[in-house]
């Protein structure tokens, strides 16, 4: 069968020693136990050679299930593969368009990056070296082998890779560079959809350079000294000029609640100001685990660029080319 008829889940440590069916019950939570037993007597789960498993088998740490079972594996066809930014056999950088997950969250199936990688390098080893937001797009990188994987996951934690991102935010920016240094922790209140500065909060720090400035929009770069979570948006919110579009730091927080619950609508896309948030990795600079540099950059998406000149098309103007 081909690739691109299954989804790969990778037992994680936690979960060595149980019951094939209790697994997948477990992972895939909005399904039974008896759903996945069926499936797996139907030969629907399986290892990566292509063998079936018993609803008794015991997984491993480490080990990988190709699930063919329906609603949860693949049900239509697979996008284009993204850009190739870079690919020398054990690093790649591609530039990921808006829309399109990193890596597949939940139980209902989604095509992301790394799943449209394993598709097109099946017989290698492919990880992801970092993450982006499905609206993010730009420079997303990959590794085909795990030592590389190891190496750039070593540089980042040492800071020894620069992330650079461009985006359009609200208003006009009254400084032409800020250093954003506030810490940035989960916002505090009974509902945690949102990290926010507080003073408890883990270290962060974002160098923000304006470019230019419209009527009423501003275009900035923003570069990376840390990796906290959604750190370019809530620095940009807490300094008054939230990412154009962004649906959870650019509106109230009764409609990003809405969003959760309801899904995307009109009101919410007139509120954050446009159909997505207007945020692209623009340039990476990394090791490689060969000791030379490498820098990828991605061009400024067809979107955001029509935004930025012609803002009248907004809030509704689709995404996208």
């Amino acid at each position: 069968m081909p690739a691109t008829t299954w989804r790969e889940v990778e037992v994680p440590p936690g979960a060595a020693g149980m019951r094939l069916d209790r697994f997948l019950a477990r992972r895939f939570a909005d399904q039974s136990r008896s759903f996945f037993v069926r499936g797996i007597r139907d030969g629907l789960v399986r290892d990566e050679h292509e063998h079936p498993f018993g609803p008794s088998h015991r997984v491993r740490t480490g080990e990988t299930l190709r699930i063919y079972v329906p609603g949860v594996a693949p049900s239509a066809p697979p996008p284009a593969f993204p850009p190739i930014l870079h690919d020398d056999g054990r690093i790649v950088a591609v530039d990921k368009p808006a829309g399109l997950l990193s890596h597949p969250s939940g139980t209902a199936f989604q095509w992301a990056v790394i799943s449209l990688a394993k598709d097109r390098w099946p017989d290698e080893r492919i990880d992801l070296v970092h993450r982006l937001d499905r609206d993010t797009s730009g420079v997303l990188v990959l590794t085909r082998d795990l030592e590389a994987n190891r190496s750039l996951k070593h540089a980042v934690a040492r800071g020894a890779v620069t992330k650079v991102y461009e985006a359009i935010v609200k208003g006009l920016v009254p400084w032409e560079r800020a250093e954003l240094a506030e810490p940035i922790g989960p916002e505090r209140g009974p509902i945690r959809i949102r990290m926010a500065v507080r003073s408890d909060g883990l270290p962060a720090h974002t160098t923000v350079t304006v470019l230019a400035r419209g009527e009423s929009l501003s275009r900035v770069r923003c570069v990376l000294h840390t990796g906290r979570t959604h750190q370019i948006r809530v620095h940009l919110a807490h300094a008054g000029h939230p990412v154009l579009g962004d649906r959870l730091y650019g509106v109230p927080l009764p409609l990003a609640l809405h969003v959760l619950d309801h899904g995307v609508d009109s009101a919410v896309i007139a509120a954050a100001g446009a159909p997505r948030h207007a945020l692209h990795s623009s340039a990476i600079e990394l090791p490689h685990p060969a000791g030379h540099h490498l820098r990828f950059s991605a061009p400024w998406p067809d979107d955001l660029a029509r935004w930025w000149s012609d803002p009248a098309r907004l809030p509704f103007d689709p995404p996208g080319p």
